[in-house]
């Protein structure tokens, strides 16, 4: 049986398309999208959830997949410390191939159903940890190996996948399946599927780190001051809250290191 992301396009003749035609009916796919993942909140959820409760006892997060969705791991992971301010090592993006597989596909690194696991080995992952596999098709052997061991040694796993019933899914504590449907290029998953994913890990990790605390009011008061745009920005967040001027926000921000190490010196740690 084919897979919903390797079904034919509901699109043909696109070599013949003008540009406007083309994009107009990419846009017209992409707003399937978010209602797709709508209906996949309360899963979203429950991930969520479980994630918050075992960082809270000093777990971590970790991502694996192959190709796109590795990909996508890794920019979510990676945008963890300087967003949230939360160190490295705590959000970790694993992908078939390595680091190289970032900027190049790495040939047959996905079908190994032993290498995620031995990859994950590096970081002795505990009971603590979740482990989330990342697969459009939710067949890849990288990422289905990985959670199948990972069950096998009580850690617990979730799955974000765009095919229902998948193999991913079966070994997942909570399976996320965002069923885009054909791609407007067929089996071109970095297309709807990848825009899936990526709205997912978007909604995972920023709700755990609102939840963990990482967030005030609707301010990145953690985040790293990285750039000037970053410290113009947190200057703002402490003359809005405090009522400093603006020379004065500043110094006392980079006197601090954060918005909310300010904010907790003005206010106390309750405040």
């Amino acid at each position: 049986m084919i897979s919903t992301t390797e079904s034919e396009s509901h699109y043909d003749n696109l070599d013949k398309m003008p540009v406007r035609e083309l994009l107009e009916s990419i846009n017209a796919e992409d707003q399937k999208v978010p209602l797709v993942v709508k209906g996949c909140i309360p899963s979203i959820e429950t991930l969520v959830e479980e994630i918050v409760a075992r960082m809270k006892k000093g777990g971590r997060l970790f991502y694996i997949g192959a190709g796109t969705s590795g990909r996508l791991g890794i920019v979510d992971a990676s945008e963890i410390p300087p967003t949230f301010g939360l160190d490295h090592g705590w959000v970790v993006g694993l992908i078939a191939g390595g680091d190289k597989a970032i900027r190049k596909a790495v040939e047959m690194a996905e079908d190994n159903d032993e290498l995620g696991w031995n990859e994950l080995q590096s970081f002795s992952p505990t009971t603590n940890d979740v482990i989330v596999g990342i697969a459009a098709s939710g067949t890849t052997p990288y990422v289905v190996g990985a959670l199948r061991r990972a069950r096998e040694n009580g850690i617990f796993t979730g799955a974000i996948t765009c095919n229902p019933g998948t193999p991913l899914a079966s070994f997942a504590d909570v399976p996320v399946e965002a069923v885009t449907g054909p791609e407007f290029v067929t089996g071109s998953t970095r297309m709807k599927a990848g825009t899936a994913q990526k709205l997912i890990l978007n909604m995972i990790t920023t709700s755990a780190m609102i939840r963990l605390g990482r967030v005030k009011g609707n301010k990145m008061v953690n985040m790293q001051l990285t750039n000037q745009k970053l410290i113009r920005r947190g200057t703002k967040m402490i003359s809005d809250e405090l009522g400093f001027d603006a020379e004065t926000s500043r110094k006392l921000l980079l006197l601090h290191g954060s918005v909310k190490k300010v904010l907790d010196a003005f206010r106390g740690k309750g405040g």
